[in-house]
């Protein structure tokens, strides 16, 4: 089996109304549990949408310096992301299709090593 995470970018899923949203909600729970159920869900979640209460941990310089905020700003930042454990390409597909549907946005799918 292979890990994948199916993950979307905040930026990419465009303005809405608070109905829509509520609509989305829903049909995107019951993919999770459907991946859940197929015995293939490690973890999904949405991600706090506030780059305020972003930190960061740089090492690079040999000793780990925490600060407060993105590491870099940019225009798009990860708004959720699901990982699956699957036996192939074909079946992280078959889920990122589902979730895509289901949210109403694109979803990008990288292998996790």
């Amino acid at each position: 089996m292979t890990q994948y995470i199916i993950y979307f970018n905040q930026q990419w899923v465009g303005e809405h109304s608070a109905a829509w949203f509520a609509e989305r909600g829903p049909l995107a729970n019951a993919v999770v549990s459907d991946i859940r159920d197929a015995g293939a869900l490690v973890f999904a979640g949405g991600v706090h949408e506030d780059m305020g209460a972003a930190f960061t941990a740089d090492a690079t310089s040999g000793t780990a310096v925490i600060t407060a905020g993105p590491f870099a700003p940019g225009e798009q930042y990860i708004g959720g992301l699901t990982i699956v454990d699957v036996a192939d390409d074909e079946s992280a597909k078959l889920w990122a299709g589902r979730i895509a549907e289901a949210c109403g946005w694109p979803q990008e799918v990288r292998q996790v090593s």
